[in-house]
């Protein structure tokens, strides 16, 4: 039941992680803040197409 996904960064538009998710219990995308290593900085991680 578990989907991968990518989470893609806001700022520079890059996929830096993937990661799996219940779509069943949690059919929203996801947003975190995660570093991105490319900004070198936390930044804001939207959920995309692996």
């Amino acid at each position: 039941m578990r989907e991968l996904i990518a989470l893609t960064c806001t700022v520079c538009k890059r996929k830096n992680y993937y990661l799996t998710k219940n779509k069943r219990k949690h059919p929203e995308k996801a947003t975190i803040k995660k570093y991105c290593r490319f900004e070198r900085k936390h930044t804001e991680h939207k959920e995309a197409k692996p």
